[in-house]
């Protein structure tokens, strides 16, 4: 029969579907808010509904234990797992590909050529695919029990952040030593009082956000560094709804700390990023640091050559600066580029492209200090100056040319 012939038949279906879906919408509970619906809708459709990232460097034997505490806890949970990792010797990388092979929950990157916890926080969480993202360790000193009770928060729009926290009740680090955990609680004091941050625990590794509010602060987030949740309530300037649990910091069982001992200058870089309104990067700020031990050694040898070897003052000039570009160069490739360090062959090639972008960079320090002094006569200023454009060029140059990323 064709269609719309308007035959009894249809007429009744017709009667019988409307009246099946009034009966539905009538039977639907009316305290229901839209975002209820949208994320019950969305758990129906097999929608992810938490994304988990673990930075890893050597911690292969690790990540078993992990994904299986991890499947326990999040039972009920639309969940995936990205492990990021920084090219472990150990495999660490294999071993997540390969439990990704047998269950599709798992992914990893595997980045090449820079390492960083922050960094590696970042690419993973711009990468997950769902709306709620959490942060931890996997050194298994993360208590993942508390996943469930803080994506609960998150989802009921109670908080846009929640920090699992050592430092307030209910929660403990007796897994420190008196050393790390005085570290700790001084570098917490310290970053409350400068940047006015009004979380217990900001050097807290472990945390969940809301993907979409941490999109709109990735932009101003540095790469370097250990400490990205303190970066991330900087960057908030307190427009952030946090909530803090608290839970107890277990102790590592296996793996290598993602640590090392360039940790305190980081995090004193990132304070004065933050402080500076992140007029200038951490990176710059240690490249700064580097060139004003590099002066001193400059300094230094120009005495011992002029006045203790009996050099001329043009020779012990050129042997101070020699010198200082050198200790420059090392002290950048071990602590201002370490994500990008240049090793083997690569170091003598980076070396004499350091000299060469230095010595441009003398030049454009002298010709703004000339140029400064010539339209105001203060030696001091003039000097600060060509110093400072000194700086500027070499810093931009190195990345270009010295550092530059693969």
């Amino acid at each position: 029969m064709p269609a719309g012939d308007g035959s009894p038949w249809q007429g009744e279906m017709s009667r019988i579907y409307a009246g099946a879906m009034d009966q539905m919408v009538g039977q639907a509970p009316q305290h229901i808010s839209r975002a209820d619906k949208l994320a019950n809708a969305s758990q129906a459709a097999g929608a992810r509904q938490l994304s988990v990232i673990v930075p890893t460097f050597n911690e292969r034997d690790n990540v078993a234990v992990l994904f299986a505490r991890l499947a326990e806890t999040l039972e009920g949970i639309s969940w995936e797992v990205i492990f990021v990792d920084d090219n472990s010797p150990d495999g660490t990388w294999q071993t997540v590909q390969e439990l990704a092979q047998r269950d599709p929950r798992a992914r990893c990157i595997r980045r090449i050529g820079r390492r960083g916890l922050s960094g590696a926080c970042i690419e993973g969480i711009l990468a997950s695919s769902a709306p709620c993202v959490a942060v931890m360790d996997a050194d298994l000193q993360h208590d993942e029990t508390q996943l469930p009770k803080m994506l609960g928060l998150l989802q009921r729009g109670e908080a846009e952040l929640v920090v699992g926290s050592r430092y307030i009740d209910g929660g403990n680090a007796d897994s420190f030593n008196r050393q790390r955990r005085g570290a700790s609680e001084f570098a917490t004091t310290l970053a409350k009082k400068l940047l006015r941050v009004e979380v217990a625990d900001p050097m807290s590794g472990f945390f969940m956000i809301r993907r979409d509010r941490f999109e709109q602060l990735a932009p101003k987030l540095s790469v370097q560094g250990f400490k990205i949740l303190l970066d991330i309530v900087a960057t908030g300037q307190g427009k952030l709804r946090v909530v803090e649990i608290p839970y107890a910091f277990g102790s590592r069982l296996h793996g290598e700390s993602k640590l090392d001992s360039m940790v305190a200058l980081d995090f004193l870089g990132l304070l004065l990023a933050k402080m500076t309104g992140d007029a200038v990067s951490l990176r710059f700020l240690l490249f700064a640091l580097v060139g004003s031990i590099g002066l001193v050694v400059h300094l230094a040898v120009l005495d011992v050559s002029f006045n203790a070897f009996g050099y001329s003052f043009a020779e012990s000039q050129l042997i101070g600066a020699v010198a200082a570009m050198t200790s420059n160069f090392l002290l950048n490739n071990f602590l201002t580029y370490r994500d990008q360090r240049l090793k083997g062959l690569s170091i003598v090639s980076g070396l004499l492209m350091f000299y060469l972008v230095c010595s441009v960079g003398l030049f454009a320090n002298v010709g703004v200090a000339f140029s400064v002094y010539g339209q105001q006569p203060i030696w001091w200023l003039a000097g600060a100056a060509g110093a400072l454009m000194g700086v500027v060029w070499n810093y931009a140059m190195s990345g270009l040319f010295v550092w530059r990323k693969r």
